[in-house]
Parts: structure tokens; sequence; C-alpha cells
């Protein structure tokens, strides 16, 4: 048996995509059973993602079961403005003077979002709710088609909630629109699923989703690969891009073994807090970091590609290209 298959049956790997959906229902309806307040959604808690209003980029992260949005973002979508965080500063302090503005004030947080440079910064984000409120003060008009927007947005949450697949079908056909490959395609969805069983235990044992969950991940990466994710994000050239879909088929085969091995490791160790499981996260990417050598030794090349996806069937391997073109899809 070789190593690759070895792999594959230990961790799961060599499932159909089928067999990995229905994994990924049971343990939910299972967890619905046990606690009515368990979320049912796909995206991980603490998954950053990029939206798109009108062409125009904003940043989202997903913090206890709802889509948190970047302001900055927002007001540079309706605004139109190379200064959207001063635009965003000055509105601020024209709202502290009127009334209501602490209890608006209050649903206005800081979480980590993805910058330019690659690297996780705090920013101010809201919800949809508080979002509508700040949208009032902002003279636009792209004001009306944001707030439907924004609807749909909710909307499409709610329901990935009640029904996971829903979540996957759109995600299988976002993929499709931008050209990349069904046999791709299957390898990403799976890898979310991985993904989202490694978060759950994460939550389970008292690791704090937002920088937390970033710090294990970049322990993972980092065994898996021999580089952090914002390194891995740099060699392919990517800014705010999501670096998995951007991953050749390799990358993303390894980064599902070293979270998949993590997950089994977390359970069979008990690891509590976040020191315990950062030390079932270093042992589960070296076990993926084993098999990226072994490729490595066998193939001559190394796994970690400058490869990227730009969507519309095309696929580069100069991530100047990418950079030059902008942000890309």
């Amino acid at each position: 048996m070789t190593d690759k298959k070895k792999y594959d049956e230990e961790f799961g790997l060599d499932m159909e995509l089928e067999e990995a959906l229905q994994r990924f229902g049971s343990v939910t309806k299972e967890e619905l059973e046990e606690a009515s307040k368990e979320r049912t959604d796909v995206v991980p808690e603490g998954e950053h993602q990029i939206a798109l209003f009108k062409k125009e980029e904003i940043r989202k992260i997903l913090h206890n079961g709802e889509w948190m949005f970047s302001v900055v973002d927002v007001i540079g979508a309706l605004t139109d403005s190379d200064r959207s965080r001063k635009y965003w500063s000055d509105l601020k302090r024209q709202l502290s003077e009127k009334e209501g503005f602490d209890e608006l004030s209050e649903n206005i947080g800081q979480l980590p979002l993805p910058a330019t440079d690659g690297k996780m910064r705090q920013s101010d984000v809201a919800n949809t709710e508080t979002l509508l409120r700040i949208i009032q003060s902002v003279p636009s008009p792209k004001a009306e088609p944001f707030k439907r927007w924004l609807a749909k947005v909710g909307y499409e949450r709610i329901q990935e909630m009640q029904d996971p697949e829903i979540a996957i079908k759109r995600a299988i056909m976002t993929y499709q629109i931008k050209g990349y490959s069904d046999d791709w395609i299957e390898k990403r969805v799976r890898s979310i699923v991985a993904r989202k069983e490694l978060t759950r235990e994460w939550a389970k044992r008292g690791v704090k989703e937002g920088q937390q969950y970033a710090m294990l991940s970049n322990i993972i990466s980092e065994n898996t690969f021999g580089v952090g994710v914002a390194r891995h994000k740099r060699v392919k050239g990517l800014s705010s891009q999501n670096l998995r879909d951007h991953m050749t088929d390799l990358e993303l085969i390894l980064t599902m073994l070293g979270e998949t091995s993590t997950t089994a490791i977390t359970k069979q160790r008990d690891s509590q807090g976040l020191y315990e499981n950062a030390e079932a996260a270093k042992a589960g990417g070296s076990i993926a970091g084993g098999a990226r050598k072994q490729i490595e030794a066998e193939t001559g090349q190394k796994v970690v590609s400058t490869q990227n996806y730009l969507g519309g069937n095309k696929r580069v391997a100069d991530p100047e290209q990418l950079t030059i073109k902008g942000k890309g899809d």
C-alpha cells in the first residue's frame, strides 16, 4: 500500500464526495439533537470571505453565526471614496453627537480581517442591522441597492444555517462560474467539510474564534508546507484573496490531511485550551508535512506553488499576473 493511500484511508480522504457530505450531514444532525443552539453552517466560525457589491470587494467574517462586514469597505463601496477610512472616522465623530449613538456603537465591533498586505488586522465590523443604520447617514445613490444586497446576503445566510447542503451547492455553483474544474471543486468542498469539523472541535475545547483560530491554522500550515499562511499567500502573489481558492489540487489535499489529522489527534488527546490544541495542530500538520516531503523527494518539485486561479477558465503560474491585474477574482 502506498503512503498516499494509507493516509487517505486512515483519515477518510478516500471517501467519495457523496459519502463526505453524508458524513457532514450526520454529524450536524447528531449535534443538533444534543444542543439546539449548535450552528449548522458550512462556513466555520471565524472564516473570512470577500463579498462583491457592484464589483466592490467587501470583507466579511463569520462571528457568532452571522456575517459581520467591514464598515470601511461598505463606506468605500457607497461613496467611491479612496479615503474611506477617513470618511468613516469623520462619520463616527458626527454620529457620536446624535442621540442613540451609544447603542449603535455597542454593535460595532473589531475583528481580524486580511489587509492588502496579507496580514490580519483588527477592523471595525458590523452586522446587517447595524450597517442599515449606518447607511442612513451616508448620502449615496447606491444606498437603496446596497440595502437590497444586504437583505439578500442575510437571507442566504439563514438558508445556509437551516440547510448546509444549500451552502455547499452555492459554493459549487460559484466555483463553476469562475471556471474551476469539477475535480478541483470536489476537493475544495471536501476541504470545507474537513475545516468545519476541525473548528467545531476547537469551539468545544475552549479555543476562541478569530485570532486563536488563525494562530492554530498557521501552526498547521507551517508544519504542513514549511511556510505560514501569510508567506504562502505571498508566494502566490495574493493580498486579500482566500488562499484556499488559489491552491493547487495537491496543496488542497495536504491542507485537508493536516486538518483532518489534527481533528483526529485533538479528539484522541482530548486537547483543551489553546496550548494543548496548538500541540495537536503541530502534530497534525507534521503528518501532512511528512507526506509533502515524500512527494517532493519522489517528484523533485516543491509542493508550495505559485499557481493561481483567476477565473474564466484561466490558470496562471506567474503570481505577477494576479498582482498586476489587481485583486483578481
